[in-house]
């Protein structure tokens, strides 16, 4: 699903039908009570509501251990401060699945708590980011929100470790997307560089143009078939097993595909000339991704 939806050449629109409650649900559905899930899980899966995780902050991103959100236990609920950053889909979603600290300082003191929509002291606003615009990159504002003690997911102190459960799902889609995104510069490079004339030729017919269409296959069906190798590995191996055995080469999965991506939106912008620098027409797709490089190699860790 993720390969064939990237074929529209836009992380905007993967993230902005499904990129926060992809990983922003999860917790919920391990983690939640049973009333929970019922009154979360349901609409949600429908497509009627929208969950996002609110994880990163202004001075907590891959450092996660170190994030200074706070929620206090005060008698039936949880006294919420802090900020989040970065937040996908947080502008429009109705659950905010959020990492804070309510105990001592490092992993052991982190929970997560499950705030929702018109909670007083909870504040969204929309980011201006380089591109992913209809993905709803928000900025959150936490100011003595009164979060039920039942929101709580799972058990206190035993958020970082849940937190940790779901990345390799969410460093697995970053993979499947980023890979589809460099097969669409590819395959754009390929169909403009057979129609394109410079010098009384078509640009294909240029050695140099043909390398860097060969460079760009190479590198894709070498990563594409690691992709693979990790798809299979998830299909076959119990969850436990996969969690502990595949959190590196996911990782490393990831790195790779979105160098990848990186590279071939470059090469794809030099075909392409510039065309790859005006937004629409023959270059739309390649503009485009070559400006969400970015929001694909900075974020999932």
């Amino acid at each position: 699903m993720y390969d064939e939806m990237s074929r529209t050449g836009s992380v905007g629109f993967q993230w902005g039908i499904a990129g926060g409650t992809t990983i922003g649900l999860p917790p919920v559905y391990h983690h939640g009570s049973e009333e929970l899930k019922q009154r979360v899980m349901t609409p949600c899966v429908k497509g009627e509501k929208v969950c996002c995780l609110a994880i990163t902050e202004p001075t907590a991103g891959s450092d996660v251990a170190n994030l200074k959100c706070t929620a206090k236990l005060e008698g039936d609920h949880y006294i919420l401060n802090g900020e989040k950053k970065w937040i996908t889909n947080g502008i429009f979603a109705d659950f905010f699945t959020v990492a804070c600290r309510t105990g001592k300082p490092g992993v052991g003191g982190i929970s997560l708590l499950l705030v929702e929509k018109g909670m007083p002291g909870l504040e969204c606003r929309k980011m201006k980011c380089s591109g992913a615009w209809s993905s709803g990159t928000t900025y959150i504002t936490f100011d003595d929100v009164k979060v039920p003690k039942g929101n709580l997911l799972g058990k206190e102190g035993k958020g970082f470790q849940y937190m940790m459960q779901n990345f390799n799902h969410e460093r697995f889609a970053f993979c499947a997307m980023s890979t589809r995104f460099a097969r669409v510069c590819l395959e754009d490079s390929l169909k403009f560089a057979g129609k394109r004339k410079t010098f009384g030729k078509t640009l294909i017919q240029h050695p140099v143009i043909r390398w860097k269409v060969a460079e760009m296959a190479r590198q894709i069906e070498a990563t594409h078939n690691w992709l693979e190798w990790i798809t299979y590995q998830l299909k076959t191996m119990p969850k436990m097993e996969a969690m502990l055995k595949l959190g590196g080469h996911t990782a490393l999965c990831k790195v790779q595909c979105t160098k990848v991506m990186e590279y071939c939106a470059r090469e794809a912008a030099q075909i392409f000339g510039g065309l790859s620098y005006s937004r629409g027409g023959q270059g739309e797709k390649v503009e485009r991704l070559n400006r969400e490089v970015r929001a694909m190699a900075i974020p999932g860790g």
